[in-house]
């Protein structure tokens, strides 16, 4: 029995000057209901939200036609209504959580003013009682030490944390409507899973309608009743998450479906191992010294990298996957010599080069290049591309600018673009042309090496394909190798011949792709495992099965520290575990994991005994 709805659209058309972004766009939304509203970027789901809250016109848009009604009491239309009459609706009784919990925060006010604020306003409430309710909404979303972090800063929390800000902001009010705008995209996995699991629970808790919007489509298989599906500003396909999923009609659907990676599918075949690698790293440390206190005994330091050690091979691609904060961009820079080492020794094609002076780095840096996340603030948005894709040859072997032109349109070619766009600029892309203009760029000194940190993390799924099929084809026409930073598991199992595991600071598994992930033996590799979402609303097992954390060792420690790290033990050939002295109690924890196996034998689980 259909629900009366909580939210409708109805017949929604957006402008940006004169481009349509959303045409006659119709859906509802009922109370306790969770609708998600997915496509590829640029299908108009970012510009529908700021619509239904009226930001649209704040961000140079406009609504042409339509209705957005909110029905309850009082009955609303909200695309009718002025700005001051929809300052008593956004935060109250519709709320946004925004993709980046970084750039939607305040850097300058404590978490727990911004989250009173809100009370204040839309409650009436006086200035301790807003603090009081604050703290009793952090506690709600279960951050830890909800008072302490009141008085805290946006800048001081990781980013699973400050997502949860931005919920408890969210829901300070209890909303009628709370509309989720890629809340996860930029978490790993596990916090992911976390994020997912509040939002459940709360809207269970309140009753509200949720419409989640999402490139995602493992996370809408685990948290949708129903799915929306918009292809460049039309509605193309609607209904139940399990018809989508499992019969879905629109051609644009069907290949949304085939683009998402999904665990299991298979990995490259292993690469032969060679006399010399192009990376060794070995026994790397990485150290941020942390003042607290003007006494020198009081000064600490944090063990972000701690006696990491690796290889990859020529033309071999190793995957570099954990949680946030466990080290793994520290460890990718460290690598590159972009952070100071405090020990251990790394080598680029045979030469060390933990030791050399800046003139002899820049010798060397065409062995390797870095592609980063964003490539809209990698790119200097005031050069053409030509000059940005040339820039790292130009400064290895200056170039007349014919010259720079010619290799421009040569890799231009070469990563999949039209020679023409030469002389665009960044503004002028994609978020996924962009990412080819970033690895256009690092291919320009013809390096050995591509460390790609978290590349495709902020793409969507087909275009996410596309860049790491060019990836793909890259190495076997050029020989690149790549170290492929990632938390979405199965896009590193798509690309990697080997994978490694990296937890607080430490590597704690490592092995051929197929190994680590079918037979994972440390209880951090299957709690992993156990938060990656299935593309099958028939498979839900969010929040169901998972282990608690593991109890990390402590990287914040006194100067002359350091902090304990387990060695590897091969376990399978190639398959290297830590072995922790509390081995029994560490296993016993990762037992469990939804759709995890054990250790398959006790000798298996001798193997991994402390000598």
């Amino acid at each position: 029995m259909s629900r009366s709805p909580l939210l409708s659209v109805e017949a929604l058309s957006l402008n940006f000057g004169s481009f349509s972004a959303v045409r006659d766009l119709s859906f509802d939304i009922a109370r306790g209901e969770t609708v998600a509203l997915v496509g590829e970027s640029g299908s108009g789901k970012s510009a529908t939200a700021l619509a239904i809250l009226r930001l649209i016109e704040r961000e140079g848009g406009s609504i042409v036609n339509g209705a957005v009604r909110l029905h309850g009491s009082p009955g609303l239309d909200l695309a009718a209504l002025g700005d001051r009459q929809m300052q008593a609706v956004r935060g109250n009784r519709v709320s946004m959580i925004f993709q980046e919990p970084m750039t939607a925060l305040n850097p300058v006010m404590p978490l727990g003013e911004q989250v009173a604020e809100v009370l204040r306003l839309h409650q009436g409430l006086s200035k301790a009682e807003a603090r009081i309710a604050a703290c009793a909404a952090f506690e709600r979303v279960k951050i830890p030490e909800p008072e302490r972090r009141l008085d805290q800063f946006p800048h001081e929390l990781s980013g699973g944390l400050r997502q949860r800000v931005m919920i408890a902001m969210a829901l300070a009010c209890r909303p009628d409507v709370l509309i989720a705008d890629e809340p996860t995209t930029a978490l790993d996995v596990t916090t992911q899973a976390e994020i997912l699991a509040l939002i459940r629970q709360l809207q269970q808790d309140i009753g509200m309608a949720v419409l989640f919007i999402t490139h995602d489509m493992g996370v809408v298989a685990q948290i949708a009743d129903r799915v929306v599906v918009l292809c460049r500003g039309d509605k193309v396909e609607e209904g139940p998450v399990e018809e989508v999923f499992l019969r879905p009609v629109a051609p644009y659907t069907r290949a949304l479906m085939a683009a998402t990676p999904r665990l299991g599918a298979g990995a490259p075949g292993p690469v032969r191992p060679q006399a010399t690698p192009v990376l060794a790293v070995e026994n790397l440390s990485v150290r941020f010294p942390m003042r607290r206190g003007p006494l020198p005994g009081r000064h600490l330091d944090y063990h972000a990298v701690n006696g990491v050690s690796l290889r990859v091979e020529r033309g071999e691609t190793l995957g570099l996957v954990g949680e946030s904060g466990c080290g793994k961009s520290t460890l990718a820079r460290a690598v590159l010599r972009l952070v100071d080492v405090a020990g251990g020794q790394v080598h680029l094609d045979g030469e060390e080069i933990t030791h050399l002076e800046a003139a002899d780095l820049r010798r060397v840096r065409h062995v390797a290049q870095m592609v980063f996340q964003d490539p809209f603030a990698s790119l200097n948005p005031r050069l053409p591309v030509y000059d940005l894709i040339t820039e790292p040859a130009h400064i290895q072997q200056p170039m007349p600018r014919a010259a720079r032109m010619a290799l421009a349109e040569e890799l231009l070619v070469k990563v999949g673009l039209e020679p023409e766009a030469a002389l665009r600029f960044p503004h002028q892309f994609s978020g996924g042309q962009r990412q080819r203009l970033c690895i256009a760029r690092a291919l320009s000194v013809r390096p050995a090496l591509i460390v790609a940190d978290e590349a495709v993390s902020a793409l969507d799924v087909s275009v996410a394909r596309q860049v790491t099929d060019l990836m793909a084809r890259l190495q076997a026409e050029e020989g690149v190798s790549f170290l492929f930073i990632s938390h979405d598991i199965a896009v590193v199992e798509r690309v990697s011949q080997r994978v490694a595991v990296m937890w607080s600071g430490q590597i704690v598994e490592t092995g051929p792709t197929e190994s680590v992930l079918r037979d994972p033996r440390h209880p951090y590799t299957r709690r992993l495992l156990a938060a990656v979402p299935v593309p099958d609303p028939q498979d839900r097992r969010l929040g169901q099965g998972r282990p608690a954390p593991l109890p990390a060792p402590k990287l914040l420690l006194p100067v002359a520290e350091r902090p304990d790290r387990a060695p590897l033990q091969e376990v399978a050939p190639g398959h290297w575990v830590a072995r922790h002295d509390t081995v029994r109690d560490l296993i016993d924890l990762g037992h469990g994991c939804a759709g995890m196996p054990a250790p398959r034998d006790s000798q298996a689980r001798r193997s991994l005994d402390p000598v």
